[in-house]
């Protein structure tokens, strides 16, 4: 659902959506998009609490008590890129997802290289926002049965969003270890943008935007450039001679 005036409500959860709640930080300073989220949200299974200025969001933000922060980038008394850059230069590891009506790629690289997990904008469906909150709280949540896959010298932990390449740790997003994950059960195969766009975004996201060649970038940058190869025409492939295997 796109929110907007007179858009439908959220169906109730399910039992499973139950299970997994956690506390959202809503930093939003436009009452009706705040009010929105909360109900949403709320729908959905999730405790939330409203800041609406920047100053507030940072010092609810550190309080411990929250799983995840909405963020808006246009807050009154401190930029949202603002409060993501002090949690994030205090090491800070809450997620954090932009929500902004700044939609530019450049505006949606600056919030990702800032240390957001993913950046969502206005106007948005809110199914999309709810699926990315569900990828972002995954990390925490998924059971040990999932396990770690592993192809050749690189291994994927699906429960602590870190790849390891040749003995060197590197930390991942939300939507970086999706994709990851993507790659790493179909290492060797050659997948399209669409696939990995269905992948790690759902069927409804724009499959006019090159969100998946700038994350392709990031993953590169964490297991090595070699590591993702660019098929001409085609998409892209994780590089391995070894066969994946998962615990």
């Amino acid at each position: 659902m796109t929110i907007a005036v007179g858009s439908r409500r959220p169906s109730r959860p399910s039992a499973w959506e139950g299970a997994a709640l956690g506390r959202i930080l809503v930093a939003e300073d436009e009452p009706r998009i705040a009010s929105l989220l909360e109900k949403g949200l709320a729908a959905s299974g999730y405790t939330t609490e409203v800041a609406d200025s920047g100053d507030e969001a940072l010092a609810l933000a550190r309080s411990g008590r929250f799983d995840l922060v909405i963020l808006d980038v246009g807050l009154p008394r401190m930029d949202g890129l603002e409060v993501l850059r002090e949690l994030r230069q205090a090491c800070e590891t809450l997620p954090v997802v932009i929500l902004t009506a700044r939609g530019t790629v450049k505006d949606a690289v600056a919030g990702l290289d800032g240390g957001a997990d993913d950046y969502i904008t206005k106007p948005f469906r809110f199914e999309e926002l709810l699926a990315c909150v569900r990828l972002c709280l995954r990390g925490e949540r998924t059971t040990d049965a999932a396990g770690t896959i592993s192809v050749g010298d690189m291994s994927l932990d699906l429960r602590t969003k870190r790849a390891v390449v040749d003995g060197v740790g590197a930390d991942l997003t939300a939507r970086e270890l999706a994709m990851a994950e993507a790659f790493f059960r179909h290492a060797g195969e050659v997948l399209t943008r669409a696939q990995l766009l269905e992948a790690v975004w759902g069927h409804e996201f724009d499959p006019g935007s090159n969100f998946v060649d700038v994350y392709v970038g990031y993953l590169r940058r964490k297991l090595g450039k070699d590591r993702i190869s660019t098929v001409r025409g085609l998409g892209y492939r994780l590089e391995t001679d070894a066969r994946t295997t998962a615990a």
